[in-house]
């Protein structure tokens, strides 16, 4: 059943509560994400695991892929607050009590091995959700009195949400002896998210979702004006972005190559990577690096048009006969919902928000990539007219 956001304030704090008495009467959690991991799914992983800890409890957080070198900072902050990472094909230590799946919008991209795959078919073990996609081909992770889904600009804002109700337990803070709930770490966690999925802020665009922004842009900034920063942490929100966004070589070099295949329309900034162009590109990087690649890509093909980025290319043939399809708008042009184009051209295997898509189509239903593109780019332009 494809995600909708929750429809009623009565709903919304039932499940929040559900969440939070899970999370004070249990003691193993275990925490995943989705498959080849980004800034917002890192985040939102990492902050609450970070609230779990407040707890004293059982903390675990999974990673099938290998997190990027832009995210040190965050493993650090798991690694400093007894936060036990679990990679590929390791086992977790302890049975969950509970299961917790962040920004991941639908079972088949959960980052999972066969041992988390049989917590995750437990009916014992509960399944909790917190994720901000919706529609399309989405699908729920959670149990249903556990599902925290919501539209919001990240599953980070939904984790600053939950620990803001958190905090204004007064009795369960008490119990706890938690004097503090909002620390510098877990506010860097929120803000990664935040600002890796709506660009610094700017992508942001209803009133909730600016106010979200607002809250923890000005906690951090308040833990600043009053704590010593040693040189090795991040020391503001410009760095924090520029972490996120930091080439290595090799990424730099990636990303020249596809910058000269763009293509500019009225309303597109596109680049079509062939076969031959991803031969060349996995042969000299590695899929990870081609994947973060291409999404900031998009969003800088988006920025240049000033309206759309749209980047196709092939998936490694050694492991696929899909060709990957990402859409993102332009921070400044929010008159246009791209999740019309799934339901346009009735695409099953994708999802997203109403900025940024991504689908996947095996080769045989793509005759010509080439007219494909051309084909969603003139029909979008034709509905803008």
């Amino acid at each position: 059943m494809a995600k909708k956001s929750i429809e009623t304030i009565f709903q919304k704090n039932t499940i929040v509560n559900n969440i939070i008495n899970a999370i004070s009467t249990m003691e193993n959690f275990l925490i995943l994400g989705h498959k080849n991991p980004d800034d917002d799914c890192v985040a939102s992983t990492v902050s609450m695991a970070l609230i779990l800890t407040k707890f004293s409890k059982n903390v675990y957080i999974y990673y099938g892929y290998p997190v990027h070198d832009h995210y040190n900072y965050l493993m650090n902050i798991c690694r400093y607050n007894s936060i036990t990472i679990v990679e590929r094909n390791e086992t977790v230590a302890q049975t969950p009590d509970a299961v917790i799946i962040c920004d991941t919008p639908k079972p088949s991209m959960v980052d999972t091995n066969r041992m988390i795959d049989e917590y995750i078919s437990n009916p014992e073990i509960i399944k909790i959700e917190l994720d901000h996609h919706l529609g399309a081909d989405s699908d729920y992770n959670g149990d249903p009195d556990y599902s925290f889904v919501l539209e919001a600009s990240s599953a980070s804002e939904l984790v600053g949400y939950l620990a803001l109700k958190m905090r204004n337990n007064k009795d369960l803070m008490k119990q706890y002896q938690i004097k503090n709930l909002m620390t510098r770490n877990f506010v860097l966690a929120v803000l990664t998210g935040i600002i890796g999925d709506s660009k610094m802020g700017s992508f942001l665009k209803s009133k909730r979702e600016l106010r979200y922004y607002d809250i923890f842009s000005r906690l951090y900034n308040s833990i600043l004006s009053r704590e010593t920063i040693k040189k090795t942490n991040l020391a503001n929100m410009n760095e924090v972005f520029t972490e996120i966004q930091k080439l290595s070589t090799s990424e730099e070099k990636c990303a020249n190559y596809m910058m000269k295949k763009k293509k500019l329309t009225s309303h597109f900034g596109y680049i079509i990577m062939d076969q031959d162009d991803m031969k060349y590109l996995y042969k000299e990087f590695d899929d990870d690096t081609i994947v973060s690649i291409t999404r900031g890509i998009a969003d800088r093909m988006a920025e240049e048009s000033k309206k759309f980025g749209f980047v196709s290319y092939f998936e490694n043939d050694e492991k696929s006969d899909l060709i990957q399809f990402r859409i993102r708008r332009s921070k400044s042009f929010k008159d246009y919902d791209l999740r019309n184009v799934l339901k346009i051209f009735n695409i099953e295997n994708g999802g997203g928000h109403e900025g940024a898509i991504g689908f996947r189509l095996s080769r045989s239903k793509v005759e010509n990539v080439e007219a494909f593109v051309q084909d969603i780019i003139v029909k979008v332009e034709g509905l803008m007219k």
